[in-house]
């Protein structure tokens, strides 16, 4: 991303961030601090209380936030009088978020972006919110009514306000000492199920209502309940609820790569910024559906989000950049619409009127002024019938009105890119590239995991070894949380498990070591969204369970029972086994929030299946069996490469395991009971096909 348009107003105190979201507010006439002890101090010597304000930059109401207010010379000299102003961007600082946000919520039974917060110079929170317009309406008071209200109040009433901020501070507070620890209860995953069931939505897939969002940790647990009961239900509503997604105007089906969500319950209106997390997520799901279900859907739109992401989100360092903007030329979604008339213009003869068919584009439109966001609600067949043509006609016409269209909108004004990289979001794009290569065999995309984990490795990480959470121009800074840990631990075994360069598993473990060391709750287990050592804030807590990401300790759990399995460790799995129990008593009140732990409940219950191939990369018979293992859906499971030179004592599981005397040769154990070794593709296919006993 370009830093901000050149001003005549002065750089504020933002002016110095590496965040792309702060810099687009270094010229407003607000006096911005960046959270840190300056700001702190400041508000603590001069008795003010601090207006936070935390957005990000892909949002569309910060932008329009800003433009109403943050620009308004009127109301920041009511701000910069009344209190010590502080802009965050949530990306970094999800820790603040984190806390604040459950302040908000609290005040106002409701939370988002962006998130207005007052506190007292002690950070006690006594009034919140998200958006508010410079003039009441909406039915929510004026943003420059509440500042002069609250910096009265606070003029006035100082302790009134700090008796709020005390109140919230002890209710957000609780959470930290609460005990969650208990044995799992035994039809956890069939709750898990059933509760996922009574959510889903049978016409549209997906789970609730508008706005909808796309719950890939959601979709993959359901393909293992599938596996593990051998059920249709669970197999269906995931395969409609991905078929759904890559058909709605969510996807963008020129260039690949999902939107944040949609607005309503049919997928067809998203919200327009793309932010890598997502794609991350749910590049998987797009794979383990096609490697249960064979359906070429669901591996074109797999192969079309890894080639979006490397098409605009490496930055030049290597790493993968944060979010592309919802809005561009000021408006919301402008870049990805099409009207009727563009298209006719765009596309030669028959192709305009069959692409208006193909995508859904009407005269009346289905997004604002006319325009249409593409989608594809009819399949192949039926829309063929309607336009006179054969299937394979009519696709060989739209790819090519596809690739057309793109040259076309990439003329068009692009919305903004944040490309800061955080370490937590390029382990989760490290591990779906990887997992990718793996199913398709696309070396790009393992090149670009392999970059992208040597970039955070190298550059990402401070003196004592630990990592930084983000990093932008060669500047990387802000001590890493707990997610940042987890992702990368978890990209890095997908790394091995792809490529067997036992560098990604050493690296892993050292990771493992320091998460232990400064994240681990050595009294309950599972690990704090903080470390030991961060910045003490009002409260520290967990966040055990799924949102927008996948719960860090869910995803640690996975990894912890992983490695175990690779090293010997045994000590890894007691540990995985404490994080799943110290949110026993949330799971078996909840399971639908959990699905990201259940998956490592689901390895468990099943029992892991180790698979150790020994030979050499290279070989036709290694590629073979590899091939074999990959395009299987074996979620509970661990591959390791036994090679000439392989590392035994790192990796326990392949000692013992030789060539046999023709070659390579397979080994398979489960639930800790070895087969006799195979020695062609075919025996490894029949081995790994058969039922338990």
């Amino acid at each position: 991303m370009t830093t901000p348009p050149s001003t005549d107003r002065r750089a504020n105190r933002l002016a110095q961030s590496t965040s792309p979201y702060l810099l687009q507010h270094a010229h407003n006439p607000v006096d911005w601090h960046p959270w840190g002890a300056e700001a702190l101090e400041i508000a603590r010597a001069q008795g003010k209380p601090i207006f936070l304000s935390i957005g990000y930059s892909a949002c569309h109401w910060c932008h329009v936030m800003e433009r109403e207010s943050f620009e308004n010379d009127a109301i920041a000299r009511l701000m910069n009088e009344y209190f010590v102003n502080i802009k965050v961007d949530r990306e970094e600082r999800p820790d603040l978020d984190e806390i604040y946000m459950k302040a908000v919520q609290a005040i106002s039974g409701a939370g988002g972006w962006p998130m207005s917060v007052w506190l007292t110079p002690d950070l006690a929170p006594f009034y919140g919110g998200t958006y508010f317009p410079p003039v009441p309406r909406y039915g929510r008071p004026s943003f420059p009514q509440l500042v002069q209200w609250l910096g009265e109040t606070w003029r006035k009433e100082p302790d009134k306000l700090r008796r709020q901020g005390a109140d919230l501070v002890s209710h957000i507070a609780k959470e930290e000492k609460v005990d969650t620890r208990a044995e799992l209860a035994k039809e956890a995953l069939d709750r898990s199920l059933a509760m996922l069931a009574s959510n889903y939505d049978p016409t549209w897939g997906g789970f609730g209502s508008a706005p909808k969002f796309p719950h890939a940790m959601d979709v993959r647990i359901l393909l293992r309940h599938h596996r593990r009961l051998g059920a249709a239900q669970p197999l269906e509503m995931a395969k409609h609820t991905l078929t759904r997604m890559a058909r709605g105007g969510i996807y963008d089906h020129l260039a690949g790569g999902f939107h944040r969500y949609s607005t309503d319950e049919k997928w067809l209106i998203p919200h327009f910024e793309k932010m890598l997390y997502d794609n991350a997520l749910l590049v998987p799901a797009f794979l383990e559906g096609w490697l249960v279900t064979r359906d070429p859907l669901f591996a074109r739109v797999a192969r079309e989000c890894c080639d979006w992401v490397l098409d605009e989100m490496v930055t030049p360092e290597g790493g993968f950049a944060s979010t592309l903007d919802a809005d561009s030329e000021g408006e919301e979604g402008i870049y990805y619409v099409w009207t009727p008339q563009q298209l006719t213009s765009a596309l030669p003869g028959r192709a305009g009127a069959w692409a208006q068919e193909w995508w859904g584009v009407t005269a009346t439109g289905n997004f604002e002024h006319g325009a249409s966001a593409l989608w594809r609600d009819d399949d192949e067949a039926e829309v063929a019938k309607r336009v006179g043509a054969s299937v394979t006609d009519l696709v060989r016409e739209m790819e090519q009105a596809r690739r057309i269209l793109l040259a076309l909108r990439k003329q068009r004004i692009a919305p903004a890119k944040d490309d800061k990289v955080l370490a937590a979001w390029n382990g989760l794009m490290i591990s779906a590239l990887a997992r990718a290569a793996q199913v398709l065999a696309e070396p790009r995309w393992l090149a670009a995991a392999r970059r992208a984990a040597s970039y955070v490795l190298e550059s990402m990480r401070q003196p004592d070894r630990k990592l930084y959470a983000t990093a932008r121009a060669g500047r990387a800074h802000l001590n890493a949380y707990f997610d940042d840990y987890a992702f990368m631990i978890q990209g890095l075994i997908d790394l091995y498990e792809t490529d067997f360069d036992e560098r990604w598993l050493n690296e892993a473990l050292e990771l493992e070591q320091i998460t232990t060391e400064q994240f681990e709750d050595r009294e309950r287990g599972g690990y704090y969204s903080t470390s030991h050592d961060h910045e003490r804030l009002i409260a520290r807590l967990k966040n055990p369970h799924d949102g927008a990401l996948p719960s860090g300790n869910g995803v640690m759990a996975q990894n912890l029972l992983r490695l175990a399995e690779l090293t010997g460790r045994v000590e890894l799995a007691r540990r995985a086994e404490r994080v799943i129990l110290s949110q026993g008593e949330l799971i078996n009140r909840y399971p639908a929030a959990f699905s990201q732990i259940l998956q490592a409940v689901n390895m468990l219950d099943g029992g892991c299946t180790e698979i150790v191939i020994a030979g050499e990369r290279g070989d036709p018979a290694v590629e073979a069996m590899l091939r074999v293992v990959r395009e299987r859906f074996l979620p509970a499971s661990v591959v390791a490469l036994a090679s000439a030179k392989a590392d035994e004592d790192l990796l326990k599981l392949i000692q013992g395991r030789k060539l046999g005397p023709s070659g390579a040769r397979a080994f398979v154990c489960r639930n800790y009971t070895c087969r006799q070794p195979v020695s062609t593709a075919a025996d490894l296919a029949a081995e790994l096909d058969r039922k338990p006993a």
